[in-house]
């Protein structure tokens, strides 16, 4: 392959005049911008978002904008590298803070990308998919897949704040993102997959004869489990370094299509340096505090934070006490494409 590309300014004026009126234009001058020698050249940048900043901007929004005038009330986090507006974390990854005020309802709705929230702040917040109830406790996983109608409604006393991650990017991008409004669903009486089909990992329901599987059997990932799961396999692990990735408990594919979750724990003095991973990553502390280095970049990071990496980045964590994290990633769409790889550091 040359390194040594001809440019655009080589090409006689008549010729790009003529091109420009065919509509057409010579690759060679762009070929590098798009396959770029060894690597990607990533626009996303490492990015940083303190809780304690976001969280007085999300309160004020509160105040003055009623959830009628916003559907919902959300901060977006841009990524540096595309600036402040961006509607992407990271290439593939749309990252946002929401908002719910007590006795405050998010009307119903169904859009083509799929959804997750991570549960930051506050009790009494719920969410109904397809009429299951979901409850919402600080670092729950709460499911709103593709496709499914969902809506929000808040029965605590305090705000309920709580982390959106969507694979937006990828349906603007082929100009498939679209949403439909309807009426609040009626919540079937009794309590979420989690607590009754799904309550002990490695039990399923007894499959009956021809009566299928849902996509989607389990929406809610409870915190407390995921937790206990960690440390315990602290316990026994490396040095006091845990993941866990969610999974479809009747599958063991990972929850969405296109994005995937990673529960960490980090032990207190102890450091996590992973391989260099052609997925892009967005990581929510849910409890503890560290330091990350990304590509030389330090990211001092405390409880309720969330900052992002882009692909190939060299990454290392570091706990100062005791740190639980998710990672959020697009390894599953990668896979699907066939091309998500490791490197050695």
């Amino acid at each position: 392959m040359s390194d040594q590309l001809g440019t655009l300014e080589e090409l006689p004026q008549e010729y790009r005049d003529a091109m420009t009126q065919a509509g057409v234009a010579p690759l060679w001058p762009m070929m590098r911008n798009v396959l770029p020698h060894g690597a990607p050249n990533p626009v996303t940048k490492p990015g940083h978002w303190t809780f304690e900043a976001l969280r007085p901007l999300l309160l004020r929004a509160g105040e003055l904008t009623p959830v009628e005038k916003a559907e919902r009330r959300v901060l977006v986090l841009s990524d540096p590298g595309r600036g402040a507006g961006a509607m992407q974390a990271t290439s593939s990854i749309y990252l946002g803070m929401q908002l719910l005020l007590p006795g405050e309802t998010a009307p119903a709705h169904v859009h083509t990308p799929s959804a997750v929230r991570i549960i930051v702040e506050g009790k009494g917040g719920f969410t109904v998919v397809d009429g299951e109830k979901l409850p919402m406790e600080e670092g729950d996983l709460v499911l709103t897949p593709g496709g499914e109608w969902h809506d929000h409604g808040h029965e605590g006393t305090d705000p309920v704040i709580w982390l959106d991650a969507l694979d937006l990017p990828l349906f603007v991008y082929l100009e498939g993102s679209y949403a439909k409004e309807g009426p609040l669903q009626a919540q079937r009486n009794r309590p979420d997959a989690s607590q009754v089909e799904y309550l002990s990992a490695g039990l399923a329901p007894s499959r009956k004869l021809n009566a299928g599987l849902r996509r989607y059997p389990m929406m809610r990932y409870p915190w407390a489990r995921t937790e206990a799961a960690l440390r315990e396999m602290a316990k026994y692990g490396d040095q006091g370094i845990a993941e866990l990735d969610y999974v479809n408990p009747e599958t063991g594919t990972d929850v969405l299509p296109t994005m995937g979750f990673t529960a960490m724990m980090i032990g207190a003095g102890q450091s996590e340096a992973p391989p260099l991973r052609s997925s892009s990553a967005a990581f929510h502390v849910v409890k503890g505090r560290g330091v990350t280095m990304v590509n030389g970049e330090r990211i001092e990071w405390g409880p309720k934070d969330t900052f992002t990496a882009p692909v190939f980045a060299e990454i290392t964590h570091t706990a100062t006490e005791d740190a639980f994290l998710v990672r959020i990633h697009d390894r599953p769409l990668q896979d699907k494409l066939g091309y998500y790889e490791e490197r050695a550091r």
